[in-house]
């Protein structure tokens, strides 16, 4: 199943992200094989809000389980998370 998954930030918490930014990278070093496509979401002066991810899981439980260890879930980077189903036809380009 694929997922897009709609991350964002607390208020204030862009210093909180970057610190807590080589833990999420490295997660999703480990995660490789279920991300499609994943990146940052910019405000209007092009720093990060948030978070923007295209993930492929067995089920929702299994999207649930790598959540509930996310470093930007842990760290309370993350406020609100908006998660939905969705159906891949291209990724990059093919």
């Amino acid at each position: 199943m694929q997922f897009l998954i709609r991350a964002y930030d607390g208020e204030g918490k862009l210093d909180r992200r970057m610190e807590v930014r080589p833990r999420h990278l490295e997660g999703m070093q480990k995660l490789s094989d279920h991300i499609i496509s994943a990146g940052g979401l910019l405000d209007e002066e092009g720093r990060m809000k948030g978070s923007a991810l295209i993930m492929d899981f067995e089920s929702r439980e299994a999207l649930d389980a790598y959540l509930a260890g996310e470093p930007y879930v842990l760290e309370k980077v993350w406020e609100r998370i908006e998660v939905e189903p969705m159906n891949v036809v291209i990724a990059n380009g093919r």
